[in-house]
This record gives structure tokens, C-alpha cells and sequence, in this order.
């Protein structure tokens, strides 16, 4: 169970970018849902207003439950995709603002970025003010080249574009590199000190394969990502990919491109022994419960998986962070999440018990 006199220190977590071990089991989850948190602290987890104060009050109860439940930093993300002019098309049902080249050439790109940091700028200064001692955040500008194309054009009609007119669909790759190395840019420069890494989510894949062909990735998107590791690197920052689905046939691209470590696993693509056996000498691995597990087992039964398991990846890995292959939702059950919690601190404590 909790334990009261946990101390977070976000540096064991930053091994885990250089691929090392760390002395002790961290946890990372790339999303936290605070309806979840809600459940977990029975509290309530809502922003209540727009002053200073309701901003820190929020971010009071989320760095709360963090460190309540032993992690060493707290993640953070403004999606971009959420303050996007014509937003929805990524959630499906919808089209894009985006269609044809005259849509490309009129859509308010240069109004993002005042959009952005108008949105996010209270909640990363609550952020800064209210993170525990001995914490940071992980994070950062939230979403990826290929999501914002797709909420900028849909899923549908972009797979259409990029044959249809593949100058227009390269532009538009182009153009949101652009904007990305703006606003991290800025990231970088006025928060720089609140992370203690960067993360970009992007999911490339489902269950099978990727969502486009592998070519398509490697010619129009990676180029973009390129620029942003790059940016991050500049700065003596290190960079995680979070992407669901099967993406095996990209790894290697992405490796090459700097990526520093991935997130984001299912069993049914496969058990996460396969990760750590083809990129555990490679980047830093982080994830390693099935989002099921958590869901459909008993306390027991999670807790008993996941001890075995992460023993096992802790034995295996190189550098490696214990949490869900996806995210906590709303939906997922507070005893299945607290037996994840416990074994990992079961884990450190049997640790702590050999040294």
C-alpha cells in the first residue's frame, strides 16, 4: 500500500532515457484521466473556475494523487489538437478543415500558436507551483505530426490524399513540422526547467499494422519528427514516442531518427517480453501492463501478474518504467490500478530488502 514516507525523485526516472536501470522501480503513465483521480483520491478533481488560484487548486489534487500513488513525476501535455480551429475530425464522424489545396492555403495556422499558449500558459504556471519536491513533468506539447493531419483533414481523406494529391498531403506535413518546432520551441524555452523530459504521442498503428503504409511515414512525417528530436536534443533534453498499435515495421526508423525511448504496448500485438527482446539494449522501454489486465482482473490476480511480470522486465530490461501499455481512463477500477501500484512497491521493497 502507499507508503506515507515516499520521496519522489525525478532523476531515477530520467535513467530510464539513458537506458539505464534505476535503483528503484519507477512508474510512468502517459495519461491520467482526473475522473479517475477523482475516484482514486474521493475527492473531486475539476478545474472550477479561471483565476489563478482555481488553476492551482487543480493542480494542487493531481500532483496529489501522483505522489500519492509513488511516482516520480507527473505528466503533462497541452494537445494542440484540442485548441486546432476545426477541432474533431481525429474523433471521427466529421471531416477536417482541410480538404483541398484552397482550405490549406486559408486554414489560420499563425493563429495556433497565440491559441496554444493562451489555453495551456495558466495550467503549466500552476504546474510549475504546485509539483511536490523532488518532482517533475513529462510531457509537453500534446499531439504528433500524424494525429494533427488527421484532425486537420480526417483519417479517411487523408489516406485519399496522399495519393490524390501527394503535394498537397507533403505541404501539409511540412506546414505542421512548422508549427511544432514554434511551439516547442517555445515549450522548451519557458518550461525547460519543469520537465525532466519531452514527449510526443502519436499513434501510428492499430492492432495489425500501421495506419498508413510504412513508406508513407518514412517520406512525409519522419522528416518532421526528425526536426523536433533534433530541437529537443539541441537542448540537452531527451525525447519519448508514445504510439499504439503495431508498429514494428518503424522501430528501426524511429530509433534512427534519436527517439530515446517508447511507450505503448497490448498483448494481443504482442507480450511485452518482445519489446524488451528487440529494443531493450536500444532505448528505454516504458509501459508493460496490458490495459485489460487492469481492467478485468481481480486485486489478486493483477497483483500477482504484474509482480511476476515486472520482476521479470526489471530482471530483463536495460532502462524500463513499470505502467499501463496505454493510459488510465476513467473506466478503468481503482483496485485494479492500486494492485499495480502495490507490486511495484512490493518490488522496491524486496529490493531495498538485498541491499
Amino acid at each position: 500500500m502507499y507508503n506515507n514516507y515516499f520521496q519522489p525523485d525525478y532523476t531515477n526516472l530520467l535513467k530510464v532515457l539513458h537506458n539505464q536501470k534505476t535503483p528503484r522501480l519507477c512508474l510512468y503513465e502517459h495519461i491520467v484521466d482526473p475522473v479517475f483521480i477523482s475516484k482514486y483520491l474521493n475527492k473531486e478533481c475539476v478545474l472550477q473556475g479561471t483565476k489563478e488560484s482555481d488553476y492551482e487548486a487543480y493542480h494542487t489534487t493531481i500532483a496529489e494523487f501522483w505522489q500519492k500513488a509513488t511516482y516520480d513525476a507527473i505528466s503533462y501535455e497541452g494537445w494542440i489538437c484540442d485548441i486546432l480551429p476545426g477541432h474533431g475530425a481525429i474523433n471521427g464522424g466529421i471531416k477536417g478543415p482541410i480538404q483541398n489545396r484552397e482550405d490549406f492555403e486559408k486554414y489560420p495556422f499563425d493563429e495556433v500558436p497565440k491559441i496554444f499558449w493562451k489555453t495551456y500558459t495558466p495550467h503549466l504556471e500552476a504546474l510549475k507551483k504546485t509539483m511536490p519536491a523532488g518532482m517533475k513533468a513529462y510531457g509537453g506539447c500534446g499531439n504528433g505530426i500524424f494525429e494533427i493531419s488527421e484532425d486537420l483533414v480526417g483519417y479517411e481523406d487523408l489516406s485519399v490524399m496522399q495519393y490524390l494529391d501527394p503535394d498537397l498531403f507533403r505541404d501539409l506535413c511540412i506546414k505542421i513540422g512548422d508549427l511544432m518546432v514554434e511551439l516547442w520551441t517555445e515549450m522548451i524555452a519557458r518550461y525547460g526547467d519543469v520537465f525532466v523530459f519531452f514527449r510526443m504521442g502519436d499513434d501510428l498503428g492499430f492492432k495489425t499494422s500501421t495506419l498508413l503504409e510504412p513508406e508513407t511515414f518514412q517520406t512525409f512525417i519522419f522528416p518532421q519528427y526528425k526536426r523536433v528530436i533534433d530541437l529537443i536534443h539541441q537542448h540537452d533534453k531527451k525525447f519519448l514516442l508514445h504510439s499504439c498499435g503495431n508498429i514494428f515495421s518503424l522501430m528501426d526508423d524511429l530509433i534512427d531518427l534519436g527517439i530515446d525511448a517508447k511507450h505503448s504496448n497490448e498483448d494481443q500485438i504482442a507480450v511485452y517480453d518482445k519489446w524488451i527482446e528487440l529494443y531493450g539494449n536500444k532505448i528505454g522501454l516504458f509501459g508493460g501492463v496490458d490495459v485489460n489486465t487492469l481492467c478485468l482482473g481481480s486485486y489478486q490476480e493483477i497483483y500477482e501478474k504484474v509482480l511476476e511480470d515486472a520482476t521479470r522486465f526489471r530482471a530483463t530490461a536495460n532502462g524500463w518504467a513499470l505502467g499501463s501499455g496505454n493510459s488510465i481512463a476513467d473506466y478503468i477500477p481503482v483496485e485494479g490500478f492500486q494492485a499495480m501500484i502495490d507490486a511495484a512497491n512490493e518490488i522496491r521493497r524486496r529490493e531495498e530488502e538485498i541491499k
